[in-house]
Order: structure tokens, then C-alpha cells, then sequence
């Protein structure tokens, strides 16, 4: 419920501030996304919350390990909800990482934690807001040389947004294939790549007559082609809010993991942590719930009250964190959307100018 309430505002806020989407829409469409990618594809990251963090082998036995995971869910539960309160976007898996780490610490010493995995994790706090910058710089970069700095900047448009909106189908889609999908098919790479682009060209087909009947009558200047990038920037929030749900609700569920193996067999949890499908779908409900009830604060805070960023800066932002936090999500590591979104929102002093 607290990861609703703060983190989700990362993935939609820019698209509320540039004014993309309605809270209501932003609200509805994060729902659903983030529900969908912690269900489909939730699990990899709660592996590494739930038995990679400490050594539960160290722990004398489930009566020590249950307390320790439910301390480590308690204070980071307690803390994201202060900082929800009084309007912080923080990072949840920050939070939780920590709270694992200090409770195993409390339990069992210095020597229950994992620091191997501690290291990789910390060295991609670092890594996953730099490598979420450069993409972001060249995404942006490339949209300038191609269509705003164009003579005629309505037809890079036309030629240019419906690419783009297809490329983020079809990677999606061949994401969704490799990994999403692994627990009930596992297909070929040769199907993968088929699915991508196959889902490249519908999405460019439904796609280019659309960008070409709303740029009709359109006046070729830059306020013209931030209103075709209304569209790319709904779809990159989405891609993220999916891409978030898959990462972010092992913060909650994978301690809960934990407890529940441990509970079932009466032992401390093992090496192999089963992730029962009940289970990601509590943590996917409390995202929901707490998105809905809490998550407007700071939705506003993150679109509009940091900064106010443009379709085509918003999309570019949203769209490197939702690529950031999948390649994480795939190695199994979790990482903070907060710092890789937060960190590229502040304006430039260009932005400044015109505004």
C-alpha cells in the first residue's frame, strides 16, 4: 500500500505534469500496469529480497527469521508511510533492502549479511540512475537532431513518433515473451524476435495514420510536436509503471516470501524460495489500493511541483527509467525508480528560459 502511495508517482507523474494525462487516467492506467507486471513478471527481484540480502541459514531457527522479516517489512512500511505523509517521494527499495539488512544484523550479527549481494545491489543504486541519464541524453538528443531541429519539423514527426511508439511494442512485447511469460512457456529466441517484430509493425501501422491525422493543420513549430508526443510519453508511463510493478512489489512480497516458506515447512527458509502466486497478487492488490487512495500527493509533487517538463523531455525520462529498471529487473536486482526518475526532472536552464 505504501509503495502505491509513494513510489508509483515516478511513472506518471511527468506524463500529469505535461499534461498528457488526467490524474484519473494516470491513476487508472498505473493500476492496471503495475498490477499486470508484478503478477506476470514479479518474480526474479523477490528471490533476491527474500533469501539473497542475509544468509537465513545463520538464524537458529523459524522463530528467530519469521520476526526478523516481519521486522524488516514493519519499518519500512513505518517509514515510507512518514514520508508519504509529508509529501517525500522516496525510495522503497531503499527502504527495504535496509530494513532486511538491519534486521538480520540485529538478529544474527554482521555476519548473516551477504555482502557479495549487498555490493551488487548498492553498485546498481549507483550504476541504474548514470546508465538512466545517458539513455535519457541520447533518446532526447536523438528527438532534437531528427525532428525538432529539422527545417520541416512536422514531417520528422510524422516520420519519426510512430518508430518510436512501435519500438517500444516491440521490445516490450519480446520482453514480455522472455521473461514475463517463462512460468507457463519458455520460447525460442527465434520467437522472441519474431513476437518484437511482429509487434513493432502492427503498432507502426496503427500508429502513423493516427500521428498524421492529428498533425494536420498544425503550424510547423515546437509547441505543434510536443502535442504529437502526448501519445509516445502515455505509452512510456505505462512501459514503466509495468516495469516497476515487476521490480518494486518484491519489496513488500519478498520478505513476505520468505515468512511464508518458513512458516509452511517450519524451517528457516532455504535456498530456494517458493514465490506462491497468491502472494504477488497481495503485493500487486496493495499497490493498486494505495495508488488509488494516497497516490495523488505526490503524483503532484513529482509532476509539477519539482518541475515542469515537456511531452518530449517527460518521454524521454520515462521511457529510460521503464528500460533502466527492466534490464534490472531481469538480472534480479532491485533498484530505485525514485533516483532514476528524480535525478533527470530538474530543469535545464534552457527550461527555465523559455518558461
Amino acid at each position: 500500500l505504501n509503495i502505491g502511495a509513494n513510489d508509483v508517482a515516478n511513472n506518471v507523474g511527468p506524463a500529469v505534469g505535461a499534461k498528457s494525462l488526467t490524474m484519473m487516467g494516470a491513476i487508472l492506467i498505473a493500476i492496471v500496469c503495475e498490477a499486470s507486471g508484478a503478477l506476470i513478471a514479479g518474480g526474479d527481484v523477490v528471490t533476491t529480497i527474500s533469501k539473497g540480502i542475509i544468509d537465513a541459514s545463520q538464524l537458529p531457527n523459524s522463530n528467530i527469521f519469521i520476526p526478523t522479516m516481519m521486522s524488516a517489512l514493519l519499518a519500512a512500511a513505518l517509514w515510507i508511510n512518514i514520508a508519504t505523509w509529508v509529501g517525500a517521494p522516496v525510495s522503497t527499495t531503499h527502504s527495504v533492502v535496509g530494513g532486511v539488512m538491519g534486521a538480520g544484523i540485529a538478529a544474527a550479527g554482521f555476519g548473516v549479511v551477504n555482502w557479495p549481494v549487498m555490493g551488487k545491489i548498492a553498485a546498481s543504486w549507483v550504476i541504474s540512475p548514470v546508465m538512466g541519464g545517458v539513455v535519457a541524453a541520447l533518446f532526447l538528443a536523438f528527438v532534437k537532431s531528427k525532428i525538432i531541429y529539422q527545417e520541416d519539423k512536422l514531417a520528422g514527426a510524422r516520420r519519426w513518433v510512430p518508430i518510436l511508439v512501435a519500438l517500444m511494442a516491440g521490445v516490450f512485447s519480446a520482453y514480455l515473451c522472455m521473461k514475463g511469460l517463462k512460468r507457463i512457456w519458455k520460447p525460442d529466441p527465434l520467437i522472441v524476435t519474431a513476437m518484437g517484430v511482429g509487434m513493432f509493425i502492427v503498432a507502426y501501422a496503427i500508429m502513423r495514420p493516427i500521428i498524421a491525422r492529428k498533425s494536420e493543420g498544425m503550424e510547423n513549430r515546437n509547441k505543434s510536436i510536443r502535442e504529437l508526443f502526448h501519445i509516445p510519453l502515455i505509452c512510456a508511463a505505462a512501459l514503466l509503471s509495468f516495469a516497476h510493478g515487476a521490480n518494486d512489489v518484491a519489496n513488500a512480497v519478498g520478505p513476505l516470501a520468505a515468512i511464508v516458506d518458513s512458516a509452511s515447512s517450519g524451517a528457516v527458509a532455504g535456498s530456494k524460495v517458493g514465490i506462491p502466486t497468491w502472494v504477488l497478487f497481495v503485493g500487486a492488490v496493495g499497490i493498486s489500493i494505495g495508488l488509488m487512495l494516497f497516490g495523488p500527493k505526490l503524483i503532484r509533487t513529482v509532476g509539477s511541483q519539482i518541475t515542469r517538463l515537456n511531452p518530449m523531455r517527460a518521454y524521454c525520462v520515462a521511457l529510460s527509467a521503464a528500460i533502466t529498471v527492466i534490464i534490472a529487473t531481469t538480472l534480479g536486482l532491485p533498484v530505485s525508480s525514485t533516483h532514476i526518475c528524480l535525478l533527470y526532472t530538474s530543469p535545464s536552464p534552457r527550461d527555465v528560459e523559455e518558461s
